[in-house]
């Protein structure tokens, strides 16, 4: 079978994406490959997922006739770009359509993909972590020359992995402070939440569970009933009662302000690593 989907860097998104897609049979293992610079890296995602495997990033962007996903880290772009120059089109007929590339780099502006990528159409994406179980969010914006067609199927590989919102590329760099770096900052509060159990006498075992578990359902509620968080707060907070307690050091300690200042830096360094 020929290989539809190309897949430049094995890491844990790749694999994250590449699983769902296998496991829905959006694609076979033999539509698909993977190139990756390490060895055991390679061995493990053909023994697992029974994929094709190459440490040629040229051949993968040579095969693939659909997508070409790009999931490398932004700081080897440009030394990976420069590798598949050659490859970006320039071996194929101009009647032929060129498959879609799919970067999912953070902070790659889409002028700099399209001109590392000439002629072929592109589209920029931001998953997140919370795609390796399949809760993921992912925003995309899509280049000047991508087809209705090409956006389709980049979103129902996506969608594979989550919910997916199409969003002009301008808000993409906001999109990746909040939703892509927000899974650490909700995890640095359930650690804040087991350890503030401890500290009033729970066993930690039980404390990660009543974290992990509150955490998941306020999530749920919200969004199940649709109410403002603003509203479940004051349902929560009865006159003098313990959780009014609780809110006002939280205030006292700057928690808002805290998030809000996490987003906007990650945002500004989202930015820098555009430039």
């Amino acid at each position: 079978m020929s290989v539809k989907l190309g897949i430049i860097g094995g890491g844990v998104m790749a694999e994250a994406i590449l699983s769902r897609l296998l496991a829905q049979q959006l694609y076979y293992p033999d539509n698909v490959l993977v190139s990756e610079p390490q060895a055991p890296r390679r061995e493990i995602l053909a023994q697992k997922y029974r994929v094709k495997v190459t440490s040629d990033n040229r051949q993968t962007a040579a095969s693939a006739s659909e997508v070409l996903l790009l999931a490398i880290k932004p700081q080897v772009f440009k030394t990976v770009a420069a590798e598949l120059a050659p490859e970006s089109g320039g071996n194929r007929q101009l009647t032929q359509q060129l498959p879609v590339v799919v970067s999912i780099l953070a902070g790659m502006p889409l002028s700099q993909l399209e001109s590392a990528f000439g002629r072929q159409p592109v589209i920029r994406v931001m998953p997140n972590t919370l795609a390796t179980v399949g809760a993921g969010i992912t925003a995309i914006a899509t280049g000047s020359t991508v087809k209705s067609e090409q956006i389709a199927k980049t979103k129902a590989i996506f969608e594979a992995v989550g919910e997916v919102v199409e969003v002009p590329e301008h808000l993409m760099d906001a999109i990746t402070a909040l939703s892509g770096s927000g899974p650490a900052y909700v995890a640095i509060m359930i650690e804040s939440l087991t350890d503030g159990g401890v500290a009033a006498g729970l066993p930690r075992a039980i404390a990660s569970q009543l974290a992990l578990s509150t955490v998941l359902g306020t999530a749920t509620l919200l969004k199940e009933s649709q109410i403002h968080p603003a509203q479940l707060k004051d349902r929560t907070a009865s006159p003098g009662g313990t959780t009014i307690a609780g809110i006002a050091q939280l205030e006292r300690a700057g928690f808002r302000s805290a998030l809000i200042e996490a987003v906007q830096t990650a945002y500004r360094r989202s930015k820098e690593l555009g430039q």
